[in-house]
C-alpha cells in the first residue's frame, strides 16, 4: 500500500496566509456536493446536508484504502456561498438569504462507480438521510484571490470587505464566481475564536 496522501499539503490552493491576500490558480477538482438555502446556524436543512456528505466521504476513503490500496486523509468541509444581494456577506450578514453548496474534495482516482456503490452502502445503513441528494462531479474555479481567516465566522465581514472592495479592484480584477470557504477547523465544535477558514473569491483580470 502507498503512503497516506494528504491533499491539503499537495495542492497549493489549499494553503493560505493570515493577513495576506494571494492570487492563485485553482485546478479543476472533483467533489461530493449537496445544495441548500438558508441560515447555516439554524437551518435543519444545512445540518442534514453535512450529515449526508461525511458518511459517503469516509466510505469512499475506506474503499480506496481496502480495495485500491490507496489511502488518503478525508478532506475538510467546504462551502460555496451566494446571495442575490452581495451585501448579505459583507455588511448585513443576512444569512437567511444565503444559497449554499457544501462539498468535500475527492481524489482523481475515485470514479462514479465508486460513488454509486458508496451511496448504496450508506443508504442501506442509514435510510432516510439525504444521501440521494449528494452528487459527484468536477468543479473549476481558475483564477482566485484567497486568504486565511482565524476567528469566528461572523468576524469575516471586514476581511471580505477588504478583499472585495480594495484588493481585488486595486489589482485590476473583478469578481466572477461564488464566495468559497474551506473549513480547516470543524465548524461544529471547538473555540470559535480559533477557527481557521480559507476564504476564496474567483476573479477575472480586467483588460488594460
Amino acid at each position: 500500500m502507498n503512503a497516506k496522501v494528504d491533499f491539503k499539503k499537495q495542492i497549493g490552493a489549499y494553503s493560505a496566509r493570515r493577513g495576506r491576500f494571494d492570487i492563485v490558480e485553482v485546478p479543476s477538482l472533483r467533489y461530493l456536493m449537496i445544495d441548500g438555502h438558508g441560515d447555516p446556524n439554524t437551518s435543519p436543512e444545512f445540518a442534514s446536508a453535512v450529515e449526508a456528505l461525511f458518511p459517503i466521504a469516509y466510505t469512499l476513503k475506506f474503499t480506496s484504502k481496502n480495495t485500491l490500496g490507496r489511502d488518503y486523509t478525508v478532506m475538510p468541509l467546504e462551502g460555496l456561498w451566494s446571495a442575490d444581494d452581495h451585501a448579505a456577506f459583507t455588511s448585513s450578514r443576512d444569512k437567511s438569504q444565503w444559497d449554499w453548496t457544501m462539498m468535500i474534495m475527492q481524489p482523481d482516482w475515485i470514479d462514479h462507480e465508486h460513488f454509486a456503490d458508496a451511496v448504496a452502502r450508506v443508504t442501506a445503513k442509514n435510510p432516510g438521510r439525504r444521501f440521494d441528494e449528494v452528487r459527484f462531479g468536477s468543479f473549476s474555479e481558475g483564477l482566485c484571490v484567497q486568504t486565511l481567516h482565524v476567528g469566528a465566522f461572523d468576524d469575516e465581514a471586514p476581511v471580505l470587505a477588504e478583499m472585495h472592495d480594495s484588493f481585488i479592484p486595486l489589482n485590476r480584477l473583478s469578481l466572477t464566481g461564488k464566495h468559497h470557504e474551506i473549513y480547516f477547523s470543524d465548524p461544529r465544535r471547538g473555540d470559535p475564536a480559533k477557527r481557521r477558514t480559507l476564504l476564496r473569491q474567483p476573479v477575472r483580470r480586467l483588460r488594460r
